[in-house]
């Protein structure tokens, strides 16, 4: 940056507007390997056909997020309410014996800057067990655990909560995971995440 900031230091004023948009050009020019903004945080894609869910295993990609650990169900439009959108995820899926799974996306970032996450939390009711655990991380260290009671739930209304954690970035890009601690077939359900960078008096009143 010292040397950039010498470089603008030496344009004649001769340079006028074309040289002030060559410095800035400099200065704003996004890295080769960027990675990109946050994105598809309420599971909008692939679409999934409606009243019906699609098993997504380790390794495959769920739009912009990755499945980096057993199996998730990629619930579709119809099959029960969604917090945002028509679909949502339910963290344990449905592919024997790997039940908990995880999904994970790497999205850029500002350096020393506070990130907000949100998101909506809820539980499948189908079956057992009646709390619904799971953790969120960011760059590998888990942030928040978080829980949910399905008692009185239904596939009807599924009563999402929101729940929000915030986290510091120290560089240019952070991966954030969801993941299921359950194992039974039957998980925490989430929905509707968002990525808001934050100024201090923003975070203190989030």
């Amino acid at each position: 940056m010292g040397k950039t900031l010498r470089r603008l230091g030496r344009f004649s004023v001769g340079t006028g507007v074309a040289g002030a948009l060559v410095a800035l050009s400099v200065l704003t020019a996004p890295a080769a390997n960027a990675a990109p903004a946050f994105s598809n945080g309420s599971f909008e894609v692939p679409v999934v056909p409606a009243n019906t869910f699609r098993p997504v295993s380790a390794g495959q990609p769920l739009g912009a997020w990755t499945v980096t650990r057993g199996n998730v169900d990629h619930i579709g439009a119809g099959f029960w309410p969604a917090a945002d959108g028509t679909q949502s995820i339910d963290l344990d899926g449905s592919i024997a014996p790997n039940l908990a799974g995880a999904v994970a996306q790497t999205f850029s970032t500002l350096p020393l800057t506070t990130y907000i996450v949100k998101f909506a939390l809820s539980g499948n009711p189908a079956s057992g067990p009646v709390v619904k655990t799971g953790t969120a991380s960011v760059n590998g260290t888990v942030l928040r655990s978080f829980s949910f009671d399905v008692s009185g739930i239904t596939g009807l209304n599924l009563e999402y909560r929101q729940v929000k954690f915030s986290f510091l970035s120290l560089g240019t890009q952070a991966t954030l995971e969801f993941a299921s601690t359950t194992g039974s077939g039957f998980g925490p359900v989430i929905d509707d995440v968002t990525v808001t960078p934050c100024l201090l008096v923003i975070c203190l009143n989030a």
